[in-house]
């Protein structure tokens, strides 16, 4: 059918003309999709404002050739103004919003649409610290997307763990006969904080140490940068304790 409707979440906008929008939606059940927003940077626009990064929508778009048309927004999650108020909030959002794009298509992605909605409302409501939202995101994406890391028994010979040593090649953390020269060594605390990070263990993660919880971080982010192909730019503007 030409028309059809979905839940999306918006990743990012780019101007054209002297009125429109192009928008980039992460849909729950179309995959990543572009479309035009037609007169939505009109002053007068009554969806302009819904079609804002990080806004959760239930939209109606008409199927183009090359680009679908918006042709109605209904708010269901309004977090750009929540998000944007706070920096720190703002730079984390980017980069979730920039990955959920690396790591998604055209194909159906609703299990990433979910989890990036979730955290955003989890930003948005300031439940957690904006840094242990993004990398808790970040290895929940990188799970949902087939690299999933393993923090108990070794990722190489799955030998029972705890194991130190922790291999971004081979997915997580490696026994001593697996561990290749060079192997980064982690704390059994850093460890624990992983896991609690990628399971969703918010009481570990909240009372972890600050010490853990950048160490634990730099891991994320090193371990989300191996696997994803291109940068993720808006790295360059996080505020890290």
């Amino acid at each position: 059918m030409p028309t059809y409707r979905d839940e999306a979440v918006v990743l990012r906008t780019h101007k054209l003309g002297e009125a429109d929008r192009i928008v980039t939606l992460l849909t729950r059940y179309h995959g990543q999709i572009r479309a035009v927003a037609k007169g939505v940077r009109r002053t007068g626009s009554k969806i302009g404002s819904r079609l804002e990064p990080f806004m959760v929508a239930d939209v109606q778009l008409f199927e183009g050739k090359n680009l679908d048309t918006v042709t109605q927004v209904e708010s269901i999650g309004s977090y750009g103004s929540q998000i944007t108020s706070d920096y720190a909030a703002y730079t984390v959002a980017n980069v979730m919003v920039e990955t959920a794009e690396r790591l998604t298509g055209s194909d159906l992605s609703t299990q990433q649409y979910l989890l990036l909605v979730g955290a955003l409302r989890s930003l948005a409501n300031r439940e957690h610290s904006a840094n242990q939202i993004l990398d808790s995101y970040l290895l929940r994406a990188m799970s949902v997307a087939g690299w999933a890391p393993n923090f108990v028994d070794c990722a190489n010979c799955s030998a029972p763990g705890p194991h130190r040593g922790f291999v971004m090649q081979t997915g997580g953390v490696v026994c001593e006969t697996c561990m290749p020269p060079g192997a980064a060594i982690i704390d059994q605390e850093v460890c624990s904080m992983l896991g609690a990070l990628l399971a969703g263990e918010w009481q570990h993660v909240d009372s972890a140490p600050q010490q853990v919880s950048a160490s634990a971080s730099a891991i994320v982010m090193a371990y989300s940068q191996w696997h994803i192909d291109k940068r993720i730019k808006s790295l360059n503007h996080l505020e890290r304790a």
